[in-house]
């Protein structure tokens, strides 16, 4: 075992983790783990924009900015956190910008903006240009002026160290304080523990607990799983966002800048059929709304195809150099992998798991939350890991880049701050206990099972019980065949018994945690008899604010996988807006 101590740890090196590092690292002695190298991020994934209402292009404020955010979240969004947000917006994408991003730009210089779904002007009247871009790679330029920044600072990194645990010592009255993380190196299997004031976690998400996900393989939910296993809560598990335009079968995803460039969703007899469902705004609905829309559209017997199973994207009526000049990475996708000339014929598309609106609660500073009020002190998250609450059940898009540059900034800032302002704490007397078992447990010749075989199972019932519609019937099937997996996965075996880059182990590993978060989406769902967002009910179809206008906190209730989860619930915050039908 090897020892490290730092004033700040920050567990992830993605979009939330770096834009904290570069706050903290400048006021206290930082250091950066992540499991990949940090350009590898699944922000730079992120394609369409970031939002805020610059007004560069047309009439904006930050106050329809955050009114669209609420109301494309179905009112399940916590008000005093998206207001901070829309405000913040203006500062985050300037900094970015002073920071060296190349924005696209408009004729006289300034930052050029574009639509994207859900963003009006006037409260709904009409969409509005807001998304902030840098071609379709948005994120990927995020991702790399910030590592740049990074450096420029001075920042530790330890790159390809897997965090397996949170440290935790109590206090004087027996609740939990961060002390460190137990992280095990791939390169050669050694375990190190870091001590630290302050801890964030920018793990990211769990898209891989389904089968057809925009996310990478390694969003596996690492840091809700670890947190989770604490006995630390979950917040509003159940609603994860299925993107409308991932490539039909591939689930490779399409922006939604491809729509906010005028794209157009049709069906088989060439219909531009979201003028039924969001007659005002059409194709640039929220995600939850145009995915939902695309599914009846299937089920109806409208989808194209040979199995009519999915419907199309036309961009034929786009000019190609524009087509070139905004979208390039869109246009060589579908060419790639499907085989279809944007520029000829529309591109075949069908909802993909993208993005999980809940986490790990924290409050607008980042602080982690073990219950409904009280923060676990040092402990901090931002960026999709955490639930803050911006997004409530459906995410609009672009929010997620700003999210992770607005409150990883935030929680930087706070955990430096905090470090500063206290001492270490100790340690627990044996802090990789737990690590060494569940390694050993793993290594160990104890059955014949298959980490491949369990997580293409999972994947598959999860595709098929809850995605973008859910019953109960569905979900108790979902959740048995859950349940029934995890048991099986205690019998698996680990073949590759070496140190160094052991992907096998580390697999598995990662298993286990997207098990357990999976029977959290499901056991969260089954609970919420109501479609919001994100989590439609064919058997609840319409939105029940009178017994569901609330927060999921789901707890582990004991130890190891058989272990049941408890459920509590937290109000939502409300400042101005109050909920109201949801019309686009």
């Amino acid at each position: 075992m090897q020892f490290h101590k730092y004033d700040v740890v920050i567990v992830g090196a993605g979009g939330a983790g770096m834009r904290a590092a570069i706050e903290s690292g400048q006021r206290a002695r930082t250091a950066v783990l992540t499991k990949l190298y940090p350009t590898r991020s699944h922000t730079g994934a992120a394609q369409g924009g970031m939002c805020a209402a610059l007004a560069n292009v047309e009439e904006d404020n930050w106050e329809w900015h955050t009114f669209d955010t609420i109301k494309g979240g179905d009112y399940l969004v916590d008000q005093d956190a998206a207001e901070i947000m829309a405000k913040e917006a203006i500062d985050a994408v300037l900094d970015l910008e002073k920071m060296g991003l190349p924005f696209n730009r408009t004729p006289e210089g300034k930052i050029d903006q574009r639509r994207f779904g859900g963003h009006t002007r006037d409260h709904g009247k009409a969409a509005v240009r807001r998304a902030c871009y840098a071609a379709d790679r948005t994120g990927h330029m995020i991702l790399q002026t910030l590592y740049q920044n990074c450096v420029k600072y001075g920042t530790e990194f330890f790159n390809e160290f897997y965090v397996l645990d949170l440290v935790t010592t109590p206090d004087e009255d027996g609740n939990p304080v961060a002390s460190g993380v137990v992280a095990y190196e791939l390169a050669t299997g050694e375990l190190h523990v870091f001590q630290a004031k302050s801890i964030v976690f920018a793990t990211g998400g769990a898209g891989k607990i389904f089968k057809t996900t925009s996310n990478a393989h390694t969003l596996t939910g690492d840091g809700l799983g670890i947190i989770f296993r604490k006995g630390l809560p979950l917040e509003d598990m159940e609603f994860f966002q299925f993107h409308p335009t991932g490539l039909a079968g591939l689930g490779i995803l399409i922006s939604e800048a491809v729509r906010g460039e005028g794209g157009i969703l049709r069906n088989a007899s060439g219909e531009r059929f979201m003028e039924r469902y969001a007659p005002t705004i059409k194709d640039l609905a929220p995600r939850d709304i145009v995915a939902r829309s695309m599914v009846q559209e299937v089920l109806q017997g409208r989808g194209c195809g040979p199995n009519k199973d999915y419907v199309v994207l036309d961009v034929t009526h786009i000019p190609e150099e524009t087509l070139n000049a905004k979208l390039p990475d869109i246009m060589e996708f579908s060419r790639t992998y499907l085989g279809v000339d944007p520029v000829k014929e529309p591109v075949p598309v069908f909802p993909t798991c993208h993005y999980v609106m809940g986490g790990i609660p924290t409050n607008i500073h980042g602080e982690a939350l073990r219950d409904n009020e009280n923060v676990i002190p040092g402990l901090y998250a931002a960026g999709e890991v955490a639930c803050v609450s911006v997004h409530g059940s459906n995410r609009l898009g672009t929010n997620s880049l700003l999210d992770i540059n607005v409150f990883g900034r935030r929680a930087g800032i706070a955990a430096a701050e905090y470090a500063l302002a206290h001492e270490h704490v100790e340690l627990p007397a044996d802090p990789t206990k737990l690590v060494e078992e569940q390694l050993a447990g793993l290594l160990s010749e104890h059955g014949d099972e298959r980490v491949a075989d369990i997580r293409k199972e999972m994947q598959q019932t999860m595709d098929s019980h809850a995605s973008v519609y859910r019953t109960e019937d569905t979900l108790k099937q979902a959740l048995t065949d859950v349940q029934a997996l995890k048991e099986r996965y205690q019998r698996i075996t680990v073949s590759d018994k070496g140190k160094r880059y052991n992907t096998d182990l580390l697999e598995a590993v990662e298993l286990g945690f997207l098990l357990e978060l999976a029977e959290v989406l499901v056991v969260g769902a089954l609970a919420r008899k109501e479609s919001r967002g994100g989590h439609a009910r064919e058997d609840y179809p319409t939105r029940d604010d009178t017994n569901f206008m609330r927060h999921t906190m789901a707890y582990k209730q004991g130890a190891g996988l058989s272990s049941d989860i408890r459920l509590d619930y937290k109000p939502v915050t409300f400042t101005r807006y109050e909920p109201m039908e949801r019309k686009y």
